[in-house]
């Protein structure tokens, strides 16, 4: 019997095999990431203790005029020229590693000029891929010596291989609370989130809870917080805040005086649209702030804003800052009714070093 000739392969065999090889490893590789992604996805402890840094002196007295200031600062990156790409921009990555620290020297110059009594920090990257791996805690932490120092780590993800142009990558990062008084513990409280695939963009959600004794017996009790933004339809973010408020009365009752600051994620004015003449219907995570919730609570909004002369707080990065962009009050503090407000107010940076505005507040406990 003839043995059978083996003809060659055609050019269009060889590269339809070559295809389906090359389809092959990236599904493999598709498939490993993802697996990755899943294995290595976890959830920061409730209830964990927080390292106090600093030395604040003094104490806290009654009846004596005090100011707070809560800056979301962007993890350096947010120059007036930046647009994220989870608010509709293109970048992943502050610019440079030299616009980061700029950034950040800008962002301490304006902090030292305002001379809070107690600040309120949020988005302070520690390792992160975005932010070249510089510690911004520790930054911030030696510009303010003076302060007493709490720490909650609230972005501890893996790898994110997104945008493809520019990878994520991976992210460190906290709130940091600075106090000029000495604190006397701090605790990081874990929030609920998504249970969906948008808690890989999201971040760990948590408040800390910063204890600060006060002449007499009592305390202030500090809380700081940045409650969710890239979510399905904006309604975990109002669970988040269901939690806080609980927390919150839970102090108030037991006769501590009680102050939460931070990035509510939410239209903080309710009609934002209306005052800065953009409309954010199209965003689910400026939802009106819901605040039906604090109804009997003993826990009020703090008012900054300027009727004659409006200031938003947050700006949609979804490109350069410019007129027309959608901009809202997401920012500000909630106090209890045992701390008289005095004063509030937005401070107009024109969006130079963040696509938030640091807000303030005088008060006074009584």
């Amino acid at each position: 019997m003839a043995e059978k000739v083996k003809r060659p392969l055609g050019p269009g065999r060889i590269l339809l095999r070559v295809l389906l090889l090359l389809l092959a490893v990236i599904l493999l590789i598709a498939a490993g990431y993802f697996a990755y992604l899943f294995l290595s996805y976890h959830r920061i402890p409730d209830f964990q203790t927080l390292e106090i840094t600093g030395s604040g002196t003094g104490i806290l007295q009654r009846d004596t005029a005090y100011s707070a200031l809560s800056y979301n600062i962007g993890f350096g990156a947010y120059t007036p020229d930046f647009g994220f790409f989870m608010d509709g921009g293109t970048e992943s990555w502050a610019w440079s590693k030299e616009s980061v620290l700029q950034d950040m020297d800008n962002i301490i110059r304006r902090l030292r000029e305002e001379d809070a009594d107690l600040m309120l920090i949020q988005e302070v990257d520690f390792d992160a891929t975005r932010s070249y791996h510089i510690n911004e805690r520790a930054i911030l932490e030696e510009a303010f010596p003076a302060y007493s120092g709490a720490f909650a780590v609230n972005y501890d993800s893996p790898f994110l291989f997104y945008p493809f142009t520019q990878p994520h990558g991976a992210s460190r990062a906290g709130m940091l609370t600075l106090s000029r008084f000495p604190m006397g513990s701090a605790l990081r409280r874990s929030l609920p989130i998504e249970d969906s695939v948008m808690k890989f963009l999201d971040l760990d959600r948590c408040y800390s809870v910063s204890r600060i004794p006060v002449e007499g017996g009592g305390e202030l009790v500090l809380y700081t917080l940045h409650l969710s933004a890239y979510t399905s339809d904006g309604s975990i973010a109002t669970e988040q805040l269901k939690l806080l408020l609980e927390d919150m009365q839970f102090e108030r009752a037991k006769g501590n005086w009680v102050i939460g600051g931070g990035d509510f994620n939410k239209d903080l004015l309710g009609n934002s649209g209306e005052v800065f003449g953009v409309s954010g219907e199209e965003y689910t995570w400026a939802q009106p702030f819901p605040t039906e919730l604090l109804e009997g609570t003993g826990i009020r909004l703090a008012d900054t804003l300027d009727p004659e002369a409006p200031v938003p707080s947050c700006r949609n990065a979804d490109g350069p800052y410019h007129d027309g962009q959608f901009v809202l009050v997401t920012d500000g503090f909630l106090l209890s009714d045992n701390v008289e407000f005095l004063s509030g107010r937005v401070l107009d940076t024109d969006f130079s070093y963040s696509d938030h505005e640091p807000v303030e507040i005088t008060f006074r406990l009584k």
